[in-house]
C-alpha cells in the first residue's frame, strides 16, 4: 500500500465535466488500494469544504481557493517569464505553504501531479537526479529544498499533450487574419510549453498519457520516455442507469463542456455558423443546446441565432445528454481523448463528431459517425433524425464502445505501477 499525495487543479467531486471526471475516477480507484492525501484548488463555483463522498475516501484533504490572474498579469508574464502561461495560471503562495507543511510532516511514497498546470509545485521536491530540473521561474516560488521525511517518487498525469494542443490552435488561427494576434500568442506559447512539458516528463519517475497518440507526441520531445497509457474513463454504470431527462425541445442537438475552453468555443462557433443553418433549413423547430459553465463572450452572438440555446452552468449535464436526439462533438483542435464522448456513449446516444473530436480512441468510426466538413456534419445529424432505425443502431454501438472505458478496466496498469517498491519508467 503506497502513500500518495495527489495534486489537482479543482475539487474533483462532483465529477461532471472534463478534468474532474478523470481526477475523480483515478482518485477513487487509488483510494480503494492506497492511502491518498488530496491537495486541490477550489474553482470559483466550488465550495471550500470537501464534499462527503470525497472526504470519506481520502486520508486527508486540503482545499485552497484558485488564484485569479488579470489580462494585465498575463501580458506582464508573457514578457517577463520563460515558463508558459499554463504553468503560471495556478501559482499560489497558500497552496505552496500547505504542500510544504504536508511534505515536512508526512511521509509520501508518490506525488501524483494531475495536469501540467500543477507541475510547477514540483519545485518543492528535492530531485533524485541532479540533471532533472524544471525551467527556472521568475515568480516568488522558493528554490530552497526542504528537509522531508521521505523523498517521494513523482508521477505526472498528462491530461493533454499541451504543446501540441497549443500548436494546433495557432495553426487554426493563422488561416483567419482576424485571429493573427492569437496565432502569435500560440507561436510563443507552444514553444514554451514544449520545453516545460519535456522538463516535467524528464523530472517524473512515471508519466501517464491518455492515448497512444499523446504518448507518441510526448516521446517526440523526450525520446526515451516510456509512458503508461491510461485513457480517459468513466464509471459506465452511473451513466447507463441514469434516467432523468431535461425538458428539451425536440429534435435536440446537445453539446457539453466548459465553455471558456478554447477548443470548445472554436468548435461550437464553427458548428453554429457553418453547420447549423443547413440543419435548421430542414428542421426549423430543432434546437441546439450548448451546456456548460463560463460561456465565453465570443459565444454571445450565438444567442441571436434561431434555435441556439446557451444554458451556462447546470448542476448535472447528464439530463441534457440523456434528452439529446443527437450528441455533437464539433471540435477542430484538441488533444487527448474526449470525456464528453464517453459520457454520451455510455448513455447510449447517437454521436456525430469531427475526426479530431474522436481522436485518441482506436477505431472510433465503429460507434461514432465522423464528419469533418460542414455539409457532411449537417447531413449526418439530419440522417439520424430522419432514420430512427439507424439512430438506434448507433446508440447500441455507443453503449458497447463505452464499456471498454470503464475505470475498472482502465486502472489496473496504473495501480500496478504505483506499488512500492515501484516499477518505474524513468528516462
Amino acid at each position: 500500500m503506497a502513500r500518495i499525495l495527489m495534486l489537482t487543479p479543482q475539487v474533483p467531486y462532483p465529477p461532471r465535466q472534463g478534468t474532474a471526471l478523470r481526477n475523480w475516477g483515478i482518485l477513487r480507484g487509488l483510494a480503494a488500494q492506497h492511502r491518498v492525501s488530496l491537495l486541490t484548488f477550489a474553482a470559483p463555483d466550488q465550495e471550500p469544504t470537501p464534499p462527503a463522498p470525497l472526504a470519506d475516501i481520502v486520508e486527508r484533504v486540503a482545499i485552497v481557493p484558485q488564484p485569479t490572474r488579470t489580462l494585465r498579469d498575463r501580458l506582464r508574464d508573457l514578457l517577463t517569464h520563460t515558463r508558459p502561461d499554463l504553468a503560471l495560471r495556478l501559482e499560489s503562495a497558500a497552496f505552496r505553504q500547505q504542500m510544504r507543511a504536508w511534505l515536512e510532516t508526512y511521509a509520501f511514497d508518490w506525488v501524483l501531479v494531475e495536469g501540467l498546470e500543477m507541475a510547477p509545485y514540483l519545485d518543492l521536491l528535492p530531485s533524485r537526479d541532479s540533471g532533472s530540473r524544471l525551467p527556472p521561474t521568475a515568480s516568488p516560488a522558493p528554490s530552497t529544498v526542504y528537509r522531508l521525511p521521505s523523498t517521494p517518487y513523482i508521477a505526472f498525469d498528462a491530461h493533454n499533450c499541451e504543446y501540441l494542443l497549443q500548436k494546433r490552435a495557432g495553426a487554426a488561427d493563422l488561416r483567419r487574419p482576424r485571429r493573427w494576434p492569437a496565432a502569435l500568442y500560440s507561436a510563443i506559447q507552444w514553444r514554451r510549453l514544449r520545453r516545460f512539458e519535456a522538463a516535467v516528463c524528464r523530472r517524473a519517475d512515471l508519466v501517464i498519457a491518455v492515448s497512444e497518440a499523446d504518448a507518441q507526441a510526448l516521446q517526440r520531445i523526450v525520446p526515451q520516455l516510456d509512458p503508461v497509457i491510461v485513457p480517459n474513463g468513466i464509471t459506465v454504470a452511473e451513466y447507463a442507469a441514469f434516467t432523468e431527462k431535461a425538458d428539451l425541445q425536440q429534435p435536440a442537438f446537445v453539446f457539453t463542456g466548459t465553455m471558456d475552453f478554447r477548443p470548445n468555443v472554436d468548435g461550437i462557433l464553427w458548428f453554429a455558423n457553418e453547420v447549423w443553418p443547413d440543419i435548421l433549413s430542414l428542421l426549423p423547430f430543432a434546437r441546439c443546446y450548448i451546456v456548460g459553465r463560463n460561456p465565453h463572450p465570443r459565444l454571445d452572438a450565438l444567442r441571436q441565432i434561431p434555435g441556439m440555446v446557451i444554458t451556462g452552468a447546470v448542476p448535472d449535464t447528464r439530463p441534457y445528454i440523456n434528452a439529446a436526439a443527437v450528441y455533437i462533438v464539433p471540435l477542430l483542435v484538441g488533444g487527448g481523448t474526449r470525456l464528453k464522448v464517453l459520457e454520451a456513449a455510455a448513455m447510449g446516444k447517437a454521436i456525430v463528431s469531427t475526426s479530431l473530436g474522436a481522436e485518441g480512441f482506436p477505431n472510433p468510426e465503429t460507434a461514432i459517425h465522423l464528419a469533418d466538413y460542414p455539409v457532411v456534419f449537417a447531413d449526418a445529424c439530419l440522417y439520424f433524425i430522419e432514420n430512427p432505425a439507424a439512430r438506434a443502431d448507433y446508440e447500441a454501438r455507443a453503449r458497447a464502445f463505452a464499456r471498454a472505458y470503464d475505470w475498472d478496466v482502465l486502472l489496473p496498469p496504473l495501480l500496478a505501477r504505483l506499488e512500492i517498491p515501484p516499477t518505474l519508467a524513468k528516462v
